[in-house]
């Protein structure tokens, strides 16, 4: 297999992607990003050899367009939550399908696949983890013998962006003196997203790699609660944190899944009885030495709590918020 020059990633515009896509054109490589949404990720333009293109890519024929040419391909695509124009299934099971059998189309050879860990077709208990198993299940058994595919299976990802430690600060500065806590006792091993995109970048061309795939956590394991009081004590907050009963935990869920955005749902809930840490760490035989979240998020969090005061020492005194110094990258 000859050098991988032009890769064509799924999922460019989000989080991981934005991370996996700086990773890579530090190497010289040729990056495609596309999305329907390309004007998220306009701060990657400034990187040499990357091109963001608008399209649908549950389109089989869009697909077979644009990888024709492609060394490899990375699908980091996933939902957390269905929405009426979201489905797991379409996300998770049908969409990895069709790029694989384009990949085998149009003769590209190299399938990397974000999947996450807990992902089992058979045992999830979430929706969510039954549709990454099902996708991972179908990526192992027909991959064929010209696509060489590696899948990856992350615990909660942290970064400056992330969802996790930054959703959590927002819940906590809204929630005044007592903050219900679902699946306190969750386990998590948060992996840093740099450390993340690292594996991907590190395995692209690896061939021990192939046909692989790769639990990928940090060097600690946490309960969610322990996680929750770290953030409430990074952003100076001092919150009691109550765990609930399962049946109120549920019935939290119901009702949030409710509101816009769905901060908490069912399936959630449902993903979170399943232990997401690490028995065999992937980072560590890919060679990658796991970053602690205590070296990274208090510097993250730190930043975004200086600029709430500052955001709210302006208004008190009558001044409008300058949104572009106060605005998080997307």
């Amino acid at each position: 297999m000859s050098r991988i020059q032009n890769i064509c990633v799924l999922g460019g515009t989000g989080f991981v992607g934005h991370a996996v896509v700086r990773q890579l054109v530090t190497t010289g490589r040729k990056i495609t990003v596309l999305s329907r949404r390309p004007q998220r990720a306009k701060d990657l333009l400034p990187n040499p050899g990357v091109r963001l293109v608008k399209a649908d890519i549950h389109k089989p024929e869009v697909l077979e367009r644009h990888f024709e040419g492609m060394d490899a391909v990375i699908n980091l695509v996933g939902i957390l939550n269905e929405f009426r124009y979201q489905s797991f299934r379409d996300t998770h099971v049908k969409l990895p399908r069709n790029v694989m059998r384009i990949c085998w189309k149009t003769g590209v050879q190299r399938l990397l696949h974000m999947s996450a860990l807990g992902a089992d077709a058979g045992t999830g208990k979430s929706e969510y983890l039954r549709t990454k198993g099902e996708a991972e299940q179908l990526l192992y058994i027909d991959s064929g013998d010209n696509l060489h595919i590696t899948r990856f299976r992350p615990s909660v990802i942290f970064g400056p962006n992330d969802q996790f430690f930054n959703r959590f600060a927002r819940l906590l500065r809204y929630t005044p003196w007592l903050f219900p806590l679902a699946c306190s006792n969750a386990l998590l091993a948060p992996v840093y997203v740099e450390d993340v995109a690292r594996a991907f970048a590190t395995a692209l061309e690896e061939p021990d790699t192939y046909n692989q795939r790769y639990d990928l956590c940090g060097p600690s394991r946490y309960s969610l609660r322990e996680l929750v009081e770290y953030t409430a004590k990074l952003i100076g907050l001092r919150r009691r944190v109550i765990p609930l009963p399962e049946r109120v935990a549920m019935l939290q869920a119901f009702f949030l899944e409710m509101v816009p955005g769905k901060p908490f749902s069912l399936d959630n809930f449902y993903s979170l009885k399943t232990a997401s840490h690490c028995e065999d760490n992937g980072l560590q035989r890919l060679g990658i030495e796991s970053t602690p979240l205590e070296a990274i998020v208090p510097q993250y969090m730190l930043g975004k709590t200086q600029r709430v005061r500052h955001n709210e020492f302006r208004r008190h005194a009558g001044r409008d918020e300058d949104h572009s110094q106060s605005s998080p990258l997307t």
